[in-house]
């Protein structure tokens, strides 16, 4: 039974207002929750809205039930209550897992028992009654050889008396039919010795069958498995104890057997016991027998002396002498059994189990499932686990760039750069002075260029990338002005004449560039522009779209054009279309001294940076550097150098700056 909680159902097993039994137990099919709510008023619960009275049997949907109120009963008004319903057969399973039998020691028959339940008051019960029913079985074991024995007396109470009945009907009818006869002197002491040694061979022929009875039972294999026969009748004390003592040693060894080793010396001392008993026993059932046999023998010739001396009586005395001779025997016979019934019932009450319950069950002040601290522990690690289970997954099945190794593991090319994201939408992001992480990058950037082989007269940098919204535009436009920043003249082009963006990013829309230089339409002069950013920071858009890009890059003025820079111009930065579009990137890298290759952390797919070396054996592209781009920082304050590898220059606050000035 369960009371409603306030996250879910909580077990009153003390405290429940009601107890329910089953009539049919094996019939029940398994509910959970069933709502229950207790009318004290009207002596009456309600389940499922039905109303039924306690104390009595009602024919519910779940069966026939009965509610017996508790102590609880009156002071449940009011609360929601619900019960759930279990097969006893069901139950069984449940019940063995949480219990657990250990032994102290291999050579101890102590043992402890532990169960496991969610409710302590219940999981004692459950051990209480198991111990019970446990000795209780035990103590039935050893009355076994009583039962048996009365058993036995019962049967032939019943026969003896049933035959005591027809002799008495045999009597009274001889007596009306032939009238009152008095039996002579000499026929009553016949009657008493005749009767006395009738009685004596029907012991003996008793002593007989148990003596037959328990030698089966000792030579039987399983003997200990079987029923041990009773020894009523048999006068040695001596077979009785060894029969008696044997049954007892059996039992032991079966029930220690089940809960110790095979080595364990009492198991061992117990089977040797039973080994002397039993050739014991034999040998007193051979002596008696032999003894039986004999006096059986005596019996039977007296007997046959008797008979001779009987017929020698008259007729109707002989005939009611051999009536009143059964009846002798046969009350002999049941006041033998009454008095062996008296004996047989005293030994099987005095009959109590070998077994002790040195404790009984008590719960743990603390519970042992769950423990909260494993369970903290366990969730954490579970949570990590996940995590990284997540996050590993997620990278491993992403087509994306998402690490550095993963470009050095598919292309033979260096990453000479990383610019990490910034999360603004700014696209010029250095300047005169800034000390932000990206603007220690672009300058790094600008250093390691110069170990790209760019030290000829000419130094001109191509910028492209796989495909479009890596970055390429950006990277380009920022190491322009970086290294118009150290004091060289930069002239940025946007040879992008497919989808120009140069302009946009510096706010400069000229009205001719480079389409209108290589189609003759204007002079040099003409499209080089300066530009707000910086004076040293030239720009040359692309002018108006072109229908034929390619074929405009191929008529020679674009070698021309850049010719013409160099006179004027330190470095010249080219921005290019993708490669993987078109061919642009192609056709100028061979007029470029280094080419920039712009790769995006979680955007360019992985085949593309696969195929970089293959093209490049094809088309190819001049000293080329990767520049890894949109990098996402981890593990460092984005606002901190000190991201990525071997670079820890850190960026200070101006109130320090200040006082190192000081």
């Amino acid at each position: 039974i369960y009371k409603k909680g306030k996250f879910r159902p909580e077990p009153v097993y003390t405290q429940a207002p009601v107890k329910i039994k089953a009539k049919n137990p094996a019939t029940i099919v398994d509910v959970e929750h069933i709502a229950l709510q207790v009318d004290a008023k009207n002596a009456k619960v309600l389940v499922d809205g039905q109303a039924y009275p306690v104390n009595k049997w009602a024919i519910t949907r779940y069966g026939d039930l009965k509610f017996e109120p508790t102590s609880y009963f009156g002071k449940a008004a009011g609360v929601e209550y619900s019960f759930s319903l279990h097969n006893p057969k069901l139950l069984t399973g449940p019940v063995q897992q949480a219990l657990k039998v250990e032994s102290v020691s291999k050579l101890s028959s102590i043992l402890t028992l532990r169960f496991k339940d969610e409710i302590p008051e219940r999981g004692e019960d459950i051990l209480n009654t198991l111990l019970a029913a446990y000795n209780s079985g035990i103590a039935s074991e050893k009355n076994m050889l009583a039962a048996n024995t009365l058993n036995f007396v019962e049967d032939r109470l019943a026969n003896i008396a049933h035959d005591l009945d027809s002799i008495e009907r045999e009597v009274q009818q001889y007596r009306a039919q032939k009238g009152a006869i008095d039996i002579s002197t000499q026929g009553r002491l016949f009657l008493e010795n005749v009767s006395s040694n009738d009685q004596k061979l029907s012991d003996v022929n008793m002593q007989l069958s148990v003596l037959n009875q328990v030698e089966n039972y000792v030579l039987s294999k399983n003997g200990s498995e079987g029923i041990v026969p009773s020894t009523l009748g048999v006068n040695d004390a001596t077979l009785s104890n060894l029969v008696s003592k044997l049954y007892t040693a059996e039992l032991e060894y079966e029930s220690l057997r089940k809960t110790t080793a095979e080595n364990n010396p009492m198991l061992q001392s117990l089977k040797g016991q039973i080994d002397k008993i039993k050739p014991g026993i034999l040998e007193n059932i051979r002596n008696q027998r032999r003894s039986l046999v004999s006096t059986r023998s005596n019996l039977s010739t007296t007997n046959s002396s008797y008979a001779s001396v009987l017929r020698e009586m008259p007729e109707q005395e002989r005939q009611l002498i051999d009536i009143n001779r059964q009846q002798s025997i046969k009350s002999e016979i049941y006041t033998f059994l009454l008095q062996k019934r008296e004996e047989t019932a005293l030994s099987y009450a005095s009959n109590v189990a070998g077994n002790r319950v040195i404790d009984k069950a008590s719960s743990t002040n603390d519970p042992v499932s769950p423990k909260k601290k494993l369970v903290y522990l366990i969730s954490i690690a579970i949570a990590v686990l996940i995590g990284i289970g997540l996050v590993t997954g997620k990278e491993t099945l992403n087509r994306k760039i998402m690490f550095r190794q993963e470009i050095e593991s598919l292309t033979s090319y260096p990453i000479i750069g990383e610019i990490a994201t910034t999360g603004s939408k700014e696209q010029i992001v250095i300047g005169e002075g800034k000390k932000t992480f990206i603007a220690e990058q672009f300058r790094r950037l600008r250093a390691t260029l110069q170990f790209i082989d760019i030290n000829s007269r000419r130094k001109r940098v191509l910028v492209t990338s796989s495909i479009a919204g890596e970055g390429k535009s950006f990277v380009a436009t920022n190491v322009a002005l970086t290294m118009a920043l150290s004091g060289k003249k930069v002239v940025l082009l946007d040879f992008d004449l497919n989808n120009p963006s140069l302009s946009h990013k510096l706010n400069l829309y000229p009205s001719v560039g480079i389409s209108e230089y290589l189609n003759d339409a204007c002079t040099l002069s003409d499209i080089i522009n300066t530009t707000p950013i910086h004076k040293n920071l030239f720009f040359i858009s692309s002018g108006k779209l072109p229908e034929n890009p390619t074929e405009l890059i191929m008529n020679g003025k674009a070698e021309e054009l850049l010719n013409d820079l160099d006179g004027s111009f330190d470095y010249i930065i080219i921005d290019t279309p993708p490669v993987s579009p078109v061919t642009d990137a192609y056709l100028l890298s061979p007029y470029c001294d280094g080419t920039l290759y712009v790769i995006r952390h979680g955007y360019t797919p992985k085949v593309f940076v696969e195929r970089i070396d293959e093209n490049n054996r094809i088309n190819k592209l001049n000293n080329v550097g990767i520049v890894f781009n949109g990098v996402q920082p981890r593990g460092f304050g984005k606002r901190n150098y000190g991201y990525g590898y071997g670079y820890g220059y850190i960026h200070q606050d101006k109130a320090y700056r200040k006082r190192l000035v000081v």
